[in-house]
């Protein structure tokens, strides 16, 4: 598998503050990689940096073998990165639709139409409410909508920020589920940042663990898993 996006020595700060302290992380083609960490540990830091912003201070970043630490945002997103951020921004006056199509700018109608109809088969519920304002949708849905914009650019990298945060076990099951589906079936390469670490490690190939802005162990989703120091820190009671 070849390399989609490599960290070396990534640090990144909010004034004075270190939130990122030598950062190492790698992503393959094809794989689902996943960072775990505690709240405030940096993890929305990180996608935020591999975005553009804010701007790593050390070390290098690079995607699909091309150095992007210093290149401007819209420029890294027009590599074939798309970002589900934290916090569900969908546009909560436009419609469903009218959502999805801003995730599809400069896109052919076609081929947005032909997104379009993956999406749906991934989510059904935007279908049915594709003339809906997203800001009348439920969590969930927004949730869906969100990662569902994402994908209409049709990325080869996905980065998901936290997209269980606030919702319902039977919602969370059915958006991993999605992203497992999607990676199966298409081969998208996602970096999936969560504090529902069971749920992240069982879907992930791989996984990270980041404390105070450092990675401190590494392995398959299924080693970290089985890790007793991980199971007491993020797992007990978590499922």
């Amino acid at each position: 598998m070849s390399m989609l996006l490599h960290l070396t020595g990534v640090t990144a700060f909010y004034g004075a503050i270190q939130a990122l302290k030598g950062v190492d992380l790698e992503v393959h083609e094809g794989e689902i990689v996943t960072l775990i960490g505690a709240n405030g540990a940096g993890k929305s830091t990180l996608m935020m940096t591999i975005c553009g912003n804010p701007r790593a201070r050390d070390g290098a970043i690079r995607y699909d073998g091309h150095d992007i630490t210093q290149r401007p945002t819209h420029e890294i997103m027009r590599m074939g990165l798309a970002q589900s951020p934290e916090g569900r921004r969908i546009f909560p006056r436009m419609t469903v639709l009218e959502n999805l199509l801003m995730g599809a700018h400069g896109r052919a109608d076609a081929e947005a139409a032909e997104t379009m109809e993956q999406v749906f088969t991934l989510f059904p519920r935007l279908k049915e409410r594709l003339a809906q304002r997203g800001g009348t949708l439920s969590g969930g849905e927004q949730q869906m909508l969100a990662i569902a914009r994402a994908l209409m650019s049709r990325p080869r990298l996905l980065l998901l920020d936290e997209p269980s945060l606030g919702l319902a076990p039977l919602v969370v099951r059915q958006i991993f589920g999605a992203i497992r589906d999607l990676n199966r079936q298409t081969g998208l390469t996602v970096l999936l940042v969560e504090q529902n670490a069971f749920q992240a490690l069982r879907l992930a190939h791989r996984g990270y663990v980041l404390v105070n802005g450092a990675i401190t162990m590494a392995g398959t989703g299924a080693e970290l898993l089985a890790r007793p120091e991980i199971r007491a820190a993020y797992l007990e009671g978590a499922h």
